[in-house]
C-alpha cells in the first residue's frame, strides 16, 4: 500500500466512524434542545432518559472503534478477552431482537486478533436487519488463533462486496466507507501471516479468521 492509498483508507475509516456516530450524537443534540424548551416534569424526565441512552450508545461506540480501528495505546500486546466481549455485548444490547452466544476458550488475545474479532462481529451484526442470533467463538489450535462469527436470522443483508474486501479482492480505488473496515482486516490478517474467509447462505453468514500467534508472545 502506497502513501496515497493509506491516506485514502484512513479517510474512509474516519467517514465510517462519523457515519456510525451521527445518530447517537444527533440524538443528544435533539434531546438537549427539547429539554431547554420543555416544562412538563414528566416530559423532562423522558428527555433525561433519552439523553442518558444516547450518551451510553455514543460511549459504547467510541470504545468499540478505539480498539477496532485505533492504536488502543492503553492496552498491551495481549488483551484480556473480556474487553472485546464487553464491547460486542454493548453493541448487541443496543440492537433489536438479537441474541448472542459465546464460545471463548482464551483468556487473552493478541491485539490484531482482537481487532479482527471486533470487526467481524460488527459485520455480522450489520447483517441481522430483522434480528437473529450472533455466535462468537475463539480458540487456539497449536500456534494458531481461530475466530468464527456466525450470524443467523430470517434475513441476512450481506453485501458480497464486503466479502471481497475481506479477502483482498478490491483495489484501493474501489473501496468505500462501508468496505474500508473489511479491507483493513484483510490487510491486518495478511500482515500477521493469517487469512480471512466467509460463507453466505440465505439464513446464515459465517465469517472466519486464522491468525498465527505473534512471535515472542506467550498466550
Amino acid at each position: 500500500m502506497n502513501n496515497q492509498d493509506a491516506i485514502d483508507l484512513a479517510s474512509l475509516l474516519c467517514s465510517r466512524l462519523c457515519h456510525d456516530m451521527l445518530s447517537p450524537v444527533g440524538a443528544l443534540s435533539n434531546g438537549l434542545e427539547l429539554l431547554a424548551s420543555e416544562n412538563d416534569p414528566e416530559m423532562r424526565q423522558r428527555c433525561f432518559e433519552l439523553l442518558e441512552q444516547s450518551a451510553r450508545i455514543s460511549t459504547d461506540k467510541l470504545k468499540f472503534f478505539r480498539l477496532a480501528f485505533g492504536a488502543a495505546g492503553g492496552f498491551g500486546e495481549m488483551v484480556e478477552v473480556a474487553e472485546p466481549r464487553a464491547l460486542i455485548q454493548a453493541l448487541v444490547g443496543d440492537a433489536k431482537r438479537i441474541t448472542i452466544n459465546w464460545a471463548l476458550d482464551e483468556a487473552k488475545l493478541p491485539k490484531p486478533a482482537v481487532k479482527i474479532l471486533l470487526n467481524l462481529a460488527q459485520i455480522g451484526l450489520d447483517t441481522l436487519v430483522r434480528g437473529g442470533t450472533l455466535d462468537v467463538g475463539v480458540e487456539r489450535r497449536d500456534s494458531d488463533y481461530e475466530i468464527v462469527v456466525r450470524a443467523t436470522g430470517p434475513k441476512i443483508a450481506f453485501d458480497p462486496v464486503v466479502g471481497q474486501a475481506l479477502q483482498g479482492e478490491l483495489s484501493p480505488a474501489e473501496l468505500t466507507s462501508r468496505t474500508a473496515p473489511a479491507h483493513l482486516m484483510g490487510l491486518l490478517a495478511e500482515q500477521t501471516g493469517g487469512g480471512l474467509q466467509y460463507h453466505l447462505t440465505d439464513e446464515a453468514l459465517v465469517l472466519g479468521a486464522v491468525l498465527p500467534q505473534p512471535e515472542g508472545l506467550i498466550g
